[in-house]
């Protein structure tokens, strides 16, 4: 099991510059990974500054050596999802293949989104996710959708990683959509319950999603007992921080991940 951090880029010490020195304390205390998410407003909280997380990213692959640096998760109905192709491989490349991708539908009242029905949200991130995989194969890419269009397009720089930038999934694990979504790519970094009504992914939730997985899939959990969610295969624990302090936030990071 590998070991995670996750943060907002909002706040004092959390600007590019700040989680570029950030992320060398992640990686010097002993995470595997440190994920940023992806909010132009901060929880829809204009009183504190929020960083584009995507600028931070690259100050953080520049800054580190071993971590995975990656979205938790990027609402790619927000995004055109050609760019959003463009500047994960981009980073994969500064990083030395170091990206992971966590995409998902985004709140609905967000106001940045293009649509507030959750419908046509998920319609767009599966209509994006599968212009991302064309465009990542480097081939001339034609694409006729109800959301997006693209016509005999081409994007050649190349990922390092192969056969691709991991994607993993979030949303709702009880919403039988999202599920379908996650066996489709490359792992799950879900929550379990809706926001108002959050409910605790269990190590059986683990083990029922990998029976259902004919794939290698990466599944990442919070909470709960490591060791537990370990034996039941889960690949990735993750700790979310708050906005804090720098020196809270720092305090938490150097304390290390957990040990099994």
């Amino acid at each position: 099991m590998k070991f995670s951090v996750t943060v907002g880029a909002v706040g004092l010490g959390r600007d590019p510059r700040g989680l570029a020195e950030l992320a060398r304390v992640v990686e010097g205390s002993g995470w595997d990974g440190l994920f940023l998410e992806d909010y132009l407003v901060y929880q829809g909280d204009a009183a504190q500054p929020t960083y584009d997380p995507w600028i931070c990213l690259a100050a953080m692959a520049m800054s580190t050596e071993r971590i995975r640096i990656g979205t938790t998760v990027t609402p790619l109905p927000r995004r055109r999802p050609w760019k959003v192709a463009a500047e994960a491989v981009a980073l994969d490349q500064l990083s030395g293949g170091r990206m992971i991708l966590g995409v998902g539908i985004g709140d609905p009242g967000d106001p940045f989104q293009e649509s507030s029905s959750p419908r046509v949200l998920a319609e767009m991130l599966d209509e994006g996710l599968a212009v991302i995989d064309e465009l990542w194969t480097g081939r001339p890419v034609s694409f006729s959708g109800k959301h997006y269009t693209l016509k005999d397009v081409q994007l050649t720089a190349r990922a390092v990683q192969e056969p691709r930038i991991p994607i993993w999934v979030g949303g709702n694990f009880l919403v039988p959509a999202v599920r379908r979504r996650i066996l489709r790519w490359d792992g799950s970094c879900a929550y379990k319950g809706s926001t108002d009504a959050p409910q605790q992914i269990t190590p059986d939730d683990v083990r029922e999603l990998r029976a259902d997985s004919r794939r290698d899939l990466d599944v990442k959990v919070s909470g709960g007992d490591p060791a537990a969610f370990a034996e039941a295969g889960a690949t990735w624990w993750g700790r979310w921080i708050p906005p804090l302090s720098v020196a809270e936030t720092r305090a938490i990071i150097e304390q290390g991940p957990p040990t099994l």
